[in-house]
């Protein structure tokens, strides 16, 4: 009887360190600290690329006519107008071509007269009296369009003419200054509606400048 209670102990501590044994083998093994994740960074997000932008039309311009004619001519442009009075411009062209240009006009844009009135002849008494002499001009027409030959709304056109090939025609234009300041404006030179071309290939168009 004192040999089973001593075995008893024996197997008790034989247990007790089996127990141990797998409590040991069977503790889990600590997770991983999860490493911090990269930052995320945006993608570089793609830039809108500026549209250029149309460059804006000076003031009194005109539009190119959609007809045009080929005769060439050379023109010239010289304004005389003082900066604090009025004065002329002085349009020389010369017909280029080998054919008669019936009628040339000049065309400018009637917004111009806020500045510079523009005619083609000085006001004079002698023009509107009764009985005086006859009315002799070298000029066709002097239109406000629109006109009855097709003269654009908004557009003044002056004719002159008939310019014979190799001709060279001085159209002394009277400008009266409504407005103090400088003043820049479109000029055409037309056959009729027909845009003519300058010697160099463009159309007959030109930026005047009057201080």
């Amino acid at each position: 009887m004192s040999e089973r209670r001593r075995a008893l102990p024996i197997v008790a501590v034989a247990l007790v360190a089996a127990l141990a044994s797998c409590s040991a083998s069977a503790s889990p093994s600590p997770l991983p600290t999860p490493s911090a994740s990269a930052a995320v960074t945006p993608s570089d997000t793609p830039t809108a690329t500026p549209r250029p932008t149309a460059t804006p039309e000076p003031e009194l311009s005109l539009p190119v006519p959609a007809t045009s004619d080929a005769r060439q001519v050379a023109v010239s442009v010289e304004p005389q107008v003082p900066a604090d009075g009025s004065g002329r411009i002085v349009v020389t062209v010369t017909n280029q071509s080998d054919t008669r240009i019936t009628e040339l006009v000049l065309r400018w844009e009637t917004d111009l007269r806020k500045t510079l009135f523009l005619a083609p002849f000085e006001p004079a008494e002698a023009r509107i009296v009764d009985g005086g002499p006859p009315l002799i001009q070298p000029w066709t027409k002097w239109v406000d369009g629109p006109g009855e030959q097709g003269e654009p709304a908004g557009t003044t056109s002056l004719g002159w003419g008939p310019l014979d090939p190799g001709v060279t025609l001085t159209i002394p234009i009277v400008v009266t200054r409504n407005a103090p300041g400088s003043v820049s404006f479109d000029l055409q030179v037309l056959a009729d509606e027909a845009i003519l071309t300058l010697d160099g290939g463009g159309p007959a168009e030109l930026r005047v400048a009057v201080s």
